[in-house]
């Protein structure tokens, strides 16, 4: 990658485990990464072919799993971001998971079950669009969503209970990374202005009216108790091995390119490398080079 590219200081946004985290004090937008929108569409193509080729590496090493989690408001752009850092990357090598609602059968389990079905195997990179952390986000803003799992709203007032969902979600990351998987976690952090402008756009573009509903709208009526709800959750659950990164998404292609810089990082710091051939399979390989030479050539 070019110099540039590297110059993004992506640890400036990496949550600090043991650190207070008090979103006020975190930007919702840096200085551009880029002096003009073709400048970025430079770096960010070639940040694209990096990573698409440290995934060809990480796909046929098959050594790890990674795990990239996406959190945020509603508009901050995860579905974007996801949409552009990840178009270079080999399908077969990428599973991108998007939990909405959970159904009745989900709800009959543990808070981690669903997602926990839908974690990536080794060699692969596994995206999830909102994660099991809704369960200690939206399930602690409204919750009378608990009732469905079973537990009554007084107990989810115990500040213990919430205490014991970050220590569940803390030991199954730390179980992950024991076994190979890296987790990497990002929460696009927007400023209430700008969602309200994104909103007002959803509005006045008919080609994006459909992603713009009354809930939104109530929604934002909780602003406080949601940024509350994620300070308290990254303060918790960032740890040295599965890192929260709180990156500023008012400015969507500045976001872009952070999220891809720690992506392209985090895939070179695993060292993926092709599979070292055996002296007995060169060999091999050999006699099947022999018998694909002798082959006769077909006639006219």
């Amino acid at each position: 990658m070019n110099g540039q590219a590297k110059s993004i200081p992506v640890e400036d946004f990496r949550a600090r485990q043991g650190a207070r985290v008090a979103l006020r004090k975190w930007p919702t937008k840096v200085k551009a990464f880029y002096g003009s929108k073709k400048e970025y569409q430079g770096l960010i193509a070639e940040q694209i072919r990096a990573l698409s080729s440290l995934q060809d590496l990480h796909y046929a090493s098959g050594r790890h799993a990674v795990l990239f989690i996406f959190q945020a408001m509603d508009a901050a752009g995860k579905d974007g971001t996801i949409r552009h850092v990840m178009s270079g990357i080999n399908p077969q090598g990428c599973q991108v998971f998007s939990f909405k609602q959970p159904s009745p059968e989900e709800l009959q389990h543990d808070f981690l079950w669903r997602t926990t079905r839908c974690l990536p195997e080794r060699g692969r990179i596994g995206i999830f669009n909102r994660s099991y952390y809704e369960e200690v986000l939206i399930a602690r803003v409204h919750p009378e969503l608990l009732l469905a799992q079973g537990i009554s709203e007084k107990h989810a007032a115990d500040d213990g209970f919430w205490k014991g969902r970050y220590r569940s979600i803390v030991q199954l990351e730390s179980h992950l990374h024991r076994s190979g998987t890296k987790v990497v976690k990002f929460y696009l952090h927007l400023s209430r202005q700008e969602q309200k402008k994104r909103f007002l756009e959803r509005i006045d573009n008919p080609e994006k009216n459909w992603k713009f509903s009354e809930a939104d709208i109530k929604e934002r009526k909780y602003w406080k108790d949601y940024m509350a709800a994620y300070e308290s959750c990254i303060e918790k659950t960032t740890t040295n091995d599965a890192p929260w990164y709180v990156v500023p998404a008012d400015d969507k292609e500045n976001a872009r390119l952070i999220v891809s810089q720690v992506a392209v990082e985090t895939l070179r710091s695993l060292k993926p490398s092709y599979p070292a051939t055996a002296p007995g399979r060169k060999k091999e390989l050999e006699s099947f080079r022999r018998l694909l030479e002798a082959e006769k050539r077909p006639r006219a």
